[in-house]
């Protein structure tokens, strides 16, 4: 243990036992942990009282903030009640009969069926698993392999890693693995040629995923997978246009369309899923985070009929399907996430959402007219991103080793705002109950960070 911690201290308890997701082991036991002690709305409480907005809700989730009294309430009221049971077997209980109802409802799935697991990326890979079932069920057992895009974010799990465009889920672990590819990413301010627009843009990343399928094979692929607005890869917006000529070149290949709206549900882009945001149909949609507010661990799937009807053909001998997690319906999990939606209708989160991203962007759009770092500020409702760079005129990125991102983050820390860096990009995505001064203070507190950030690009 490293010297410098007491060894009965929270902090060296910590390094001493506890391995951090996506956390520097060396720089962790030289530093050790930050360590929060409580919530209070959009702020969260360091050991020493000091307060900070942590305007990534968490990781991108706590919509309802840190400290909900009526999640808190339901999930106490199933405790007492029905504190855990599955839904294997035949088995259920009202409250999951309830939430897969809503889902069906809320995403338009008319006719289609909602499956519980307990994380975006059990989501994600139980998507993957179905559409293998679909294909299968229709005498193309073949179609296997899963198209996602460079700089998206999909998850920590084997597939759902794979599905990843970014290189460190993939170096510790050998991945992706084989039958997940890649294609490029939507990303109008780095991607574009000189002289493109967005549509042709979007007309060349059409044609280059349809060249990936070509020179796969047809009848091997079964499904393309993308974020509304990839998140972890930098709060890319893609091309009004996008998603249109992507699902034409899917139907004519017969590929299914995977929705990972694990970030973007849930009024997190201004409309109640992603896919009304950007013009996404999908086949099914993956649920996560927003959905109990991460009050508690709890995802889903929402699946159209004809995935159902596949998975229903495939035991139509009386086979069971052959997939679930213990958790999968948990009484307290869609209690929470019950709740979680009726406090989103009573807020109208939509318009709440709508309202308080469009003057967080003007902050920013106004920023970008006072700091010539600002290269682009980019994203929806209350998913916005601030991308720095070195020369504004041609784009230049900033050398790498400066860590300009990673800099910003913990001048921020300092001055009590948590965002997130993603290379260069800085991400906003604050609780969705943030008022007008909430989004003021984020702004004031992001501005303060950007001219120290300044200042010391200026004495290098």
């Amino acid at each position: 243990m490293n010297q410098h911690f007491k060894p009965n201290s929270v902090a060296g308890r910590d390094v001493a036992s506890h391995l951090h997701s996506q956390t520097n082991p060396k720089r962790f036991e030289e530093k050790g942990p930050v360590i929060i002690t409580k919530g209070e709305g959009i702020h969260v409480f360091d050991d020493a009282g000091k307060s900070y907005i942590d305007a990534m809700a968490g990781l991108w989730c706590a919509s309802l903030g840190f400290n909900n009294e009526r999640l808190a309430a339901a999930a106490n009221r199933q405790y007492s009640e029905l504190g855990f049971y599955h839904t294997f077997f035949n088995r259920t209980h009202e409250p999951a009969t309830n939430l897969a109802e809503t889902l069906v409802d809320l995403t338009g799935m008319k006719g289609g069926k909602a499956y519980f697991a307990t994380s975006g990326s059990e989501a994600n890979e139980t998507m993957v698993k179905l559409a293998w079932v679909y294909h299968t069920v229709r005498g193309k057992p073949t179609k296997r392999k899963v198209i996602a895009r460079d700089r998206a974010f999909h998850g920590s799990t084997i597939a759902a890693a794979s599905m990843c465009g970014l290189t460190f889920m993939h170096r510790e672990f050998g991945l992706p693995i084989p039958g997940f590819l890649h294609t490029l990413c939507p990303d109008p301010y780095r991607g574009m040629l000189d002289g493109e627009s967005e549509d042709e843009f979007a007309d060349r990343l059409a044609l280059e995923l349809e060249r990936l399928i070509l020179r796969e094979g047809p009848d091997t692929i079964a499904a393309f997978i993308a974020e509304p607005i990839n998140a972890g890869g930098g709060i890319i917006v893609p091309p009004k246009s996008y998603f249109a000529k992507i699902e034409v070149v899917l139907a004519k290949y017969d590929i299914l369309c995977l929705g990972d709206e694990i970030v973007c549900g849930f009024g997190r882009t201004g409309n109640w899923f992603g896919k009304d945001t950007v013009g996404m149909k999908p086949h099914m949609m993956a649920l996560a985070k927003g959905l109990s507010s991460s009050y508690f661990p709890i995802s889903a799937v929402v699946l159209a009929p004809e995935i159902y009807d596949a998975v229903n053909a495939f035991n139509k001998q009386g086979g069971s399907f052959g997939h679930g997690f213990t958790n999968s319906g948990h009484p307290v999990g869609v209690a929470v996430a019950l709740e979680t939606i009726k406090i989103y209708n009573e807020m109208n989160v939509v318009e709440h959402v709508r309202k308080m991203g469009a003057r967080l962007k003007w902050h920013f759009d106004s920023m970008a007219q006072r700091y010539p770092m600002i290269g682009d500020v980019r994203g929806a409702g209350l998913m916005l991103g601030i991308e720095l760079v070195a020369d504004r005129a041609t784009r230049t990125p900033f050398d790498p080793a400066l860590q300009v991102g990673l800099t910003f983050d913990q001048i921020a820390y300092e001055h009590g705002l948590i965002g997130r860096c993603m290379g260069d990009t800085l991400g906003f995505s604050p609780p969705l109950i943030v008022t007008e001064k909430d989004i003021d203070q984020i702004a004031e507190r992001c501005e303060t960070s950007l001219k120290v950030l300044e200042g010391r690009l200026t004495v290098r």
